[in-house]
C-alpha cells in the first residue's frame, strides 16, 4: 500500500492504518529502535509505541510524502526516551558520548529564540549533508541518527575503525565550519 493511502486511513481513523504501517515499515522501525536500546523486547515496545504516537499525531500532521521519515523520527525519540528513563542502561554512556561529539559542531540553545531557529538549523544540516560525499553522509547518519557503533559502521562499509573515526571527525569539522558560514555560533 502506498504511503498516501496509509495516511488517508489514519486521517479517516481507520484502525487498519496501523496494520498497513506495521506491514510496510515494522521491520525497519524495530531495527531502528533496537539500534538504540539494544534489547529485543524494548525495541518491540518502542515499535508499538511508534504506532500509537503516529495514531495520535495523524491528524493534525499529514505526512503523505514522508511517512517513513515521520515514523522513524517518532521511533528514534521513543527509543531515546527509553534510554533516558533507564539510567542504569549500559548504553546510556554511549548516547551521552554521541551527544557530546555533536555538541562540538551543532549549536544548542535553551531559550525561546533558539527553539525557533531549530527548524532553520535542521534545514542547514540537511543542506550540508546533501552537499557531501554519499559514503561520508551515510557514515554520519549511521553514527548520529541510527546510533551505530564505530565498529558496526566499519564492518558495514568494509573499512577500518580508524578510517570511520577520522571520517566522522572531519565531517563534524566541516559541519561546524558550514554552520559558522550560515551564521550559527558554535
Amino acid at each position: 500500500m502506498e504511503d498516501e493511502q496509509i495516511v488517508e486511513l489514519y486521517l479517516n481513523r481507520d484502525e487498519s492504518a496501523v496494520h498497513h504501517t506495521a506491514e510496510k515499515y515494522g521491520r525497519r522501525l524495530y531495527t531502528l529502535a533496537f539500534g538504540v536500546v539494544q534489547d529485543a523486547q524494548t525495541a518491540e515496545e518502542c515499535e508499538n509505541d511508534t504506532y500509537l504516537e503516529a495514531w495520535r499525531s495523524i491528524p493534525p500532521h499529514e505526512p503523505r510524502r514522508y511517512l517513513y521519515a515521520f515514523l522513524a523520527r517518532i521511533a528514534r525519540h521513543v527509543a531515546l526516551n527509553r534510554c533516558r528513563e533507564r539510567d542504569a542502561l549500559k548504553r546510556g554512556g554511549f548516547v551521552g558520548e554521541l551527544t557530546a561529539e555533536l555538541d562540538q559542531c551543532v549549536p544548542v540553545s535553551d531559550d525561546l529564540e533558539g527553539h525557533l531557529d531549530a527548524m532553520a538549523l535542521g534545514e542547514a544540516v540537511s543542506r550540508f549533508l546533501r552537499s557531501i560525499d554519499r559514503t561520508k553522509r551515510d557514515m554520519f547518519l549511521r553514527r548520529y541518527w541510527y546510533l551505530d557503533s564505530v565498529s558496526a559502521i566499519a564492518q558495514r562499509f568494509g573499512c577500518s575503525e580508524g578510517k570511520v573515526k577520522t571520517t566522522l571527525f572531519r565531517v563534524r569539522g566541516k559541519l561546524r565550519e558550514y554552520l559558522k558560514q550560515e551564521g550559527y555560533t558554535v
